[in-house]
């Protein structure tokens, strides 16, 4: 696992039960990214946090500095860990993701968070063309239901196609387990 590290993606208030934009199974992925992330601290490897903010003041969630825009308390950064704040949902556009990463020698990312098919999504193809090794914890990702053409998508099968698709080119797409089998 070396040149490894962790990368959490929007894994914020909002979209747990509680928030403006609650996600289909954001609890149980929480819970596989705490089991990486308690991983990645107990072997001293590189984890960096990102965090979404919308720059508008009628944003529809993470609105700038609102309870729902906070990391949660599943993943709190502790002290020495980046966290990188976007705008946008690819975590490289203007920010300073990639320097910090190049800054810690790393090469491969594991990357967990949310949602699949938006920010998770974004942030693997830019990784997988920045020329980042790049693994998703599949379980350890959350989405929500989608509609288009008046025809609702279930959040299990919207996940599903945004991991077959970035399975097929940009990453490797694992089960946490398979994942923190990879520390033993």
């Amino acid at each position: 696992m070396t040149h490894t590290a962790l990368l959490l993606i929007d894994i914020q208030n909002d979209y747990f039960s509680k928030g403006k934009l609650p996600l289909s199974g954001t609890e149980k992925a929480a819970e596989q990214a705490a089991k990486l992330l308690a991983t990645f601290r107990q072997q001293g490897l590189p984890v960096v946090h990102v965090r979404h903010e919308f720059l508008t003041d009628d944003a529809p969630f993470f609105s700038k500095g609102s309870e729902g825009a906070k990391i949660h308390h599943s993943v709190t950064p502790i002290e020495g860990e980046p966290v990188v704040l976007k705008h946008k949902p690819n975590s490289f556009l203007n920010t300073d993701l990639e320097e910090i990463l190049n800054k810690l020698k790393v090469q491969n990312l594991i990357v967990v968070g949310a949602m699949s098919h938006m920010c998770i999504d974004a942030g693997v193809r830019a990784a997988a063309d920045l020329g980042f090794t790049v693994s998703v914890a599949h379980d350890a990702c959350a989405t929500r239901d989608l509609e288009f053409n008046g025809v609702t998508v279930p959040a299990a099968q919207v996940h599903a196609a945004f991991m077959a698709a970035l399975g097929s080119l940009y990453a490797s797409v694992n089960s946490t387990q398979e994942l923190l089998n990879g520390f033993n």
